[in-house]
Parts: structure tokens; sequence; C-alpha cells
């Protein structure tokens, strides 16, 4: 069973918005507990990971510093990525996962900024 299953990804235009989504696998039934992260890979690179969320706090990579934020919902095991002000540069495939994360990895979901 995928322990992770990302969607809301799509084809943008810079400047626009998205809005991800991440639901973790009953089979982690302790996911509350966990630190979670959304990570990205784009073409030719490595995956990064540039938004994560413990009990208390949120951390980004520079890059996406005061343009995307992540939140939870432990009662439903979601996790969330809300990307505004979108660059061509964000054009990735996005994972969530923990933080560190498992060796477990969803599908991701395709994000493509481009006018």
């Amino acid at each position: 069973q995928v322990p992770f299953v990302e969607s809301g990804g799509g084809l943008v235009q810079p400047g626009g918005s998205l809005r991800l989504s991440c639901a973790a696998s009953g089979i982690i039934f302790r996911y509350r507990f966990y630190a979670m992260g959304w990570y990205r890979q784009a073409p030719g690179k490595q995956r990064e990971l540039v938004a994560s969320i413990s009990s208390d706090s949120s951390n980004y990579a520079d890059s996406v510093k005061g343009r995307f934020a992540i939140s939870r919902d432990n009662a439903d095991n979601l996790v969330y990525l809300e990307m505004n002000n979108l660059k061509p540069e964000d054009t990735a495939v996005y994972y969530c996962n923990r933080n560190p994360p498992s060796s477990a990895w969803g599908q991701g979901t395709q994000v493509t900024v481009s006018s």
C-alpha cells in the first residue's frame, strides 16, 4: 500500500497559485507524531525538501519562503502545501513524506509553471 498519495498539481502561469494535498495511508496510524515534509524534484536535479511541519513549527527552503505555506490536518492524516506567486523554477514533481523521509515514496504530483 502506497503510504502517501499526492494530488493537486497542474499547469499554471507564472504568478499563479496551487494547493497540493497529501493523504497519508491509514497504515501510518502514528502519522500525527511525525514531522512531515513536502519535497520536489525537477528534471535533472536531486530531490529537495521545500517545506516541513512538526507539531509546533514549520520551516521553508529559502527559495519558497514567503510564497509557500505548509499545513496539516492530523484528524484526517492530511498535509497541504499552498503555493502562491509560482515561478517557472518551481516546476517539478512534488512529493510528501515524513521528515526525515522514509524509503517509501508516493507517485508525486506534477507542477508546471509556464506561460
